[in-house]
């Protein structure tokens, strides 16, 4: 929130006006998420990328402005080659995500014109902007960590695995991907163009929001929900806002700060409440403008359900990549980088990269634990199981690994465990197993009788 007041500072002071300012605020809370900045190359590789991809999303925001079809085809193909990008390796995923960004923040913010006092043209604005972003971000990340109220970036010693072999009548999963973000996109386009001519942006920013960072078809499913259902809280609460409030000052600025930063907060604990802070900013913000919330709130909370259910189709039915392929394949990483630490000839022993792997298994946790709650009555084998025995043998696997510890038992536990991944039907046995076997060791008996 630091870096996007200082951006949104140094926006209005060369560039006055609604467009720069918002445009300053998503860009920092983009780039914070995507930590570009996590290192030095990542930091020369954004202020050398920035530019140049800030050059081709003016030129399509102004084709989206100018000659919507074709704006909406670049629009497509841009979308798509950064999601298939992620088959390459880091160093083309960070080019993904650069070449993501500014197409993402377009549809906030398509058409920015520079107001009578902006200094510099209205072209030059989205890239001195993305530059700014950049440099608070990075500026106040570098001073949290040195303070220690951030924790030191720390590159994994076990890299994600490379993608297996393609196939033409099974593309990889990255692939799969790009291709359900090119047909949501696509239709999103479609529908927005034909029947909601001012206000297509929403749906395609739904379809762009849901299909991002696809764990899976239920994954997407989880998180249109949650997006509906914080969209529709947020609209109720918005209007009630909108009716007392009705200052356009300074006062409401702060308001629009304090919800994007309570988003912030709580994002964590579920979509649903970003997306309600989202639309209690969106409606100060309109009322801040002159326009009519109202008017505004009702028709984005359609065209929100209108793009969540193209996200939905999407990647249910093209190519769908099963959310449950995702969990076993976190599984089996996790236990195989567990296997690596507690190899007697493996010199040194860190639990990091294991607690890693776990906190990659429960971002996606969630989905499955509200499906648990729908289905637990008439399927016995739920994968939310799974991933609850496995986080319960984080403790005591981190204490055996602090202690330098290989006992015969837990590596055995440890094999059988990755031999039942590719079993379902045994793999919350086996998981249970090495969490007992992991427990039972003499140490951790102790400290547990302690």
């Amino acid at each position: 929130m630091l870096a996007a007041i200082a951006t949104l500072l140094c926006a209005l002071a060369f560039a006055p006006g609604p467009g720069p300012a918002v445009l300053a605020v998503v860009l920092c809370l983009s780039l914070s998420r995507s930590q570009l900045d996590r290192d030095l190359r990542g930091r020369i590789e954004a202020a050398i990328a920035l530019p140049v991809v800030g050059m081709v999303a003016v030129g399509v925001g102004i084709l989206l402005h100018r000659v919507p079809w074709l704006g909406a085809l670049v629009f497509v193909c841009g979308m798509f080659v950064s999601i298939w990008l992620r088959r390459f390796g880091p160093m083309a995923q960070r080019a993904g995500s650069l070449i993501a960004l500014p197409f993402v923040v377009l549809l906030t913010t398509p058409h920015i014109q520079a107001a009578p006092a902006s200094v510099i043209p209205a072209s030059l604005v989205p890239i001195l902007i993305a530059l700014l972003a950049l440099l608070w971000v990075g500026v106040l990340h570098a001073l949290a960590r040195r303070l220690r109220v951030l924790p030191p970036m720390r590159t994994p010693e076990h890299p994600t695995p490379t993608p297996a072999h393609e196939s033409s009548l099974r593309p990889i999963a990255s692939t799969r991907m790009a291709i359900q973000m090119a047909v949501a996109l696509s239709l999103s386009f479609a529908l927005g163009y034909l029947f909601f001519a001012e206000r297509w942006a929403w749906i395609v920013l739904t379809a762009v929001i849901v299909n991002s960072g696809n764990r899976g078809r239920l994954d997407v499913a989880y998180k249109s929900m949650l997006r509906v259902l914080g969209a529709a809280t947020g609209t109720l609460l918005a209007l009630t806002f909108t009716v007392h409030l009705g200052s356009h000052d300074m006062t409401t600025v702060a308001l629009i700060l304090v919800a994007v930063f309570l988003g912030l907060w709580l994002r964590p604990l579920g979509y649903a409440w970003w997306a309600l802070f989202v639309t209690l900013a969106l409606a100060l913000l309109q009322g801040y403008s002159g326009s009519s919330a109202p008017l505004i709130l009702w028709p984005r909370l359609e065209e929100i359900m209108i793009g969540a259910i193209i996200g939905v189709a999407s990647a249910w039915f093209v190519l769908p990549v099963r959310s449950t392929t995702v969990l076993r394949r976190r599984i089996a990483n996790a236990l195989a980088i567990l296997a690596d630490a507690l190899d007697p000839a493996t010199p040194a022993r860190r639990s990091d990269d294991f607690v890693a792997a776990i906190v990659s298994v429960e971002q996606i946790a969630p989905a499955f634990r509200a499906s648990r709650l729908v289905t637990r009555h008439f399927t016995a084998n739920q994968p939310a199981d799974w991933v609850d025995a496995l986080v319960a043998c984080r403790a005591p696997a981190v204490a055996l690994l602090d202690r330098g510890e290989t006992p015969g038992t837990v590596r055995k536990a440890v094999g059988a465990a990755r031999k039942s991944v590719r079993d379902p039907a045994e793999l919350q046995q086996a998981l249970r197993e090495l969490c007992r076997s992991l427990e039972n060791t003499p140490a951790n008996t102790g400290q547990a009788a302690d």
